[in-house]
């Protein structure tokens, strides 16, 4: 890392907030689709609560990189966060008002509201946070750095928030949002302390110029523009598959909120071995092996999910999901940091991000259409293994073209 101040404090800062968010994130990750659940069985409304929250990534990804660029990082995680407080205690106050109501529409309709508005702080957070990062770490170590991220990112969204949200669900279905809501109050406290060194910035000019200089810049490399593509299918296959997962594992695998959290907490170690041991793997293997073992890997894991749904399948194969996104990620984000010259990379990481993340809206309502549409059909069962066969089927398909198309420079 870097020397001083401004590097090695200002690192584990973000550190500190990431993790104490990402135990935050990992409650409400279990407790948000399981109160959809007590709400509605409809798998198709269920979906319109996890499109909300994913839609803002097709909306304000590309403005979000221009803010970015234009105004302070660290600023903007604060804030992000102190929104996120206060949407989170909303959510507390939502479910305090329905306690003895009917539930039906309205209720996700609220919800999907709430959703919609957290997942449009996320995508300012989100940027800032990745964007800030070659700030305050040397480019040689970013694999290292984000290496750490991730892994501690899992351990506590997947592998520590899971089972706690189980036991705080049993306590209430309100106390895990208001868990959550306390850890935005401490990332933002400690964000607040950090220290970026100032960089120079160009002079601001019409929005729609800055953001065509992002878009050039993308469209000029192709290599990042093949992985933004690559990435869109992947989290759209993804997200059509894990939109249903709450109805997979209570249906088919037959779990409570307590052992629903206990299988995420085995799927996030698949995460933090990743994120520990993927800076090696790339270095032993190289860049575009190791896109390909991700690759095929989700394809694996998904098609696992569809044909086998049992309990003793399914660990193992969220194992290996988590650990090929981790994987993922610790390749192509730490590329980018290293490549995409830093005056423009808010921008260019956001429209990255947008193809990336931007498909994931489109991903839920498939697979909740897929689900409620195919029912009648198939029987219930079936439909729920559905998404996750057709998200097999799409990475295999991803696979062979990446193994066909994709150069990493040497």
């Amino acid at each position: 890392m870097r020397g001083g101040p401004a590097g090695t404090r200002g690192y584990w800062l973000v550190f500190a907030a990431n993790t104490v968010s990402s135990l935050g994130d990992g409650v409400s990750k279990v407790a948000l689709p399981w109160l959809a659940t007590l709400l509605t069985r409809d798998a198709l409304l269920i979906s319109v609560v996890t499109l909300a929250g994913r839609l803002p990534w097709f909306l304000f990804a590309l403005p979000a990189g221009v803010w970015t660029d234009r105004l302070d990082r660290r600023r903007l995680m604060v804030s992000a966060d102190l929104v996120r407080l206060v949407l989170t205690a909303g959510i507390v106050g939502l479910i305090l008002f329905q306690t003895g109501g009917s539930g039906g529409v309205a209720p996700i309709l609220a919800l999907s509201a709430l959703t919609f508005l957290l997942g449009s702080a996320e995508v300012l957070h989100s940027n800032a946070a990745q964007t800030i990062l070659p700030a305050i770490v040397a480019a040689a170590d970013l694999e290292r750095a984000n290496g750490r991220l991730w892994s501690a990112e899992q351990v506590m969204n997947q592998f520590i928030g899971p089972p706690v949200a189980g036991a705080l669900i049993g306590i209430g279905i309100a106390v895990p949002f208001g868990f959550d809501a306390a850890t935005f109050g401490i990332a933002a406290a400690l964000v607040a302390g950090l220290t970026v060194p100032a960089g120079a910035r160009p002079p601001r000019r019409a929005f729609s110029a800055e953001m065509r200089e992002g878009f050039a810049w993308l469209a000029g490399h192709r290599l990042i523009f093949q992985l933004a593509i690559l990435l869109g299918l992947t989290n759209a296959a993804f997200t059509a598959a894990m939109v249903v997962l709450a109805l997979y594992a209570q249906e088919l695998l037959h779990l409570g909120a307590f052992a629903y959290g206990l299988l995420l907490t085995v799927a996030a170690a698949g995460g933090v071995a990743a994120g520990l041991a993927g800076p090696a793997i790339a270095a032993r293997f190289g860049a575009r092996p190791t896109v390909l073992i991700s690759l095929a890997a989700f394809a694996a894991a998904y098609l696992a999910l569809g044909l086998w749904p049992r309990v003793q399948v399914a660990a193992p194969a969220l194992f290996i999901e988590a650990f090929a996104g981790t994987l993922w990620n610790v390749v192509t984000v730490s590329y980018r940091q290293r490549i995409i010259p830093g005056e423009i990379l808010g921008r260019v990481n956001s429209i990255y991000r947008f193809f990336g993340w931007g498909t994931m809206p489109a991903g839920a309502l498939a697979g909740g259409l897929l689900v409620k549409y195919s029912e009648p059909l198939i029987g219930r069962g079936a439909a729920l293994a559905l998404p996750f066969l057709v998200a097999g089927l799409i990475t295999l398909a991803l696979t062979v073209w990446a193994a066909a198309r994709l150069r990493f420079p040497e």
